[in-house]
């Protein structure tokens, strides 16, 4: 499945006991993501009973270098569609899908989601900044149930994405690593974003990094209302009404088709 061409595999242990699951880990995720030698993907999404019996389903993330993720908003629509299209008669007006973020509330109409993501949580306001490779960067942290760094930049043709994100990430004011959101503002009601996600690279989209990106916008002043993003892969629509409340992103996903791996 994708969101915006930022693209999974889904593993589908939902009604399956955990002893009898799929034998799933880091090595294993490394394998089946490459695009070489695997079936490739940016991301697991390993669909499983959830421990909240209030829960539809649990989503755990395995990133293409086998670390674990604790959110991704473009994988729960995704899963959010799935589990939708799983449901066949007995599908509902919403869902509740268990992250390690935290319970997340989605709603599927005409193959588009919309998913509660849940207060954001900021950093300083003001901003802080980062020495890279001599030069000194400003950016906004911004925590969405995992970490984001938000860049405001004029333009992308020259700025260095790919020389800086691997960098950022890395960096040892993140210990837990942290995805990277380089911000282009294009208007009131508008911004284009490019991102470096913390274990998987240079994507398509974002869906958190979407929501943190018009969070430090906001939280700015840089735009206003609800507020379209553009990312390379496609568009999201994304509202805030500022602290203390959701954010809820509406945006498409897409099966693209289904198969078998041998995994042990």
């Amino acid at each position: 499945m994708h969101g915006l061409g930022n693209d999974f595999i889904v593993i589908d242990d939902l009604g399956v006991p955990q002893e009898q699951g799929t034998p799933l880990n880091s090595d294993v995720a490394v394998k089946i993501c490459d695009r070489r030698f695997g079936i490739g993907a940016d991301q697991i999404l390993w669909l499983r009973e959830p421990r909240d019996s209030l829960a539809d389903a649990r989503m755990e993330i395995l990133n293409s270098d086998g670390s674990v993720a604790e959110m991704c908003g473009n994988g729960i629509r995704a899963i959010a569609l799935y589990v939708d299209q799983k449901m066949k008669s007995h599908r509902k007006d919403s869902y509740r899908i268990e992250t390690l973020a935290g319970m997340k509330t989605v709603v599927v109409a005409d193959g588009r989601v919309v998913v509660d993501m849940g207060p954001p949580v900021l950093g300083l306001g003001t901003g802080e900044e980062v020495e890279i490779k001599g030069r000194k960067l400003r950016f906004f942290e911004v925590s969405m149930g995992n970490p984001h760094a938000v860049i405001f930049v004029d333009e992308f043709s020259t700025y260095p994405v790919e020389e800086f994100g691997p960098c950022i990430e890395t960096h040892p004011r993140f210990p837990k690593r942290t995805n990277v959101e380089f911000v282009r503002v294009v208007g009131k009601n508008a911004i284009e974003v490019r991102v470096w996600e913390r274990g998987a690279g240079i994507t398509l989209a974002c869906g958190t990094g979407a929501c943190a990106s018009v969070v430090a916008s906001l939280a700015t002043g840089r735009v206003n209302g609800e507020v379209g993003v553009k990312l390379p892969g496609g568009s999201l629509q994304i509202t805030w009404k500022g602290p203390g409340q959701s954010v809820m992103m509406k945006g498409p996903a897409v099966e693209v088709f289904r198969g078998e791996i041998q995994v042990e």
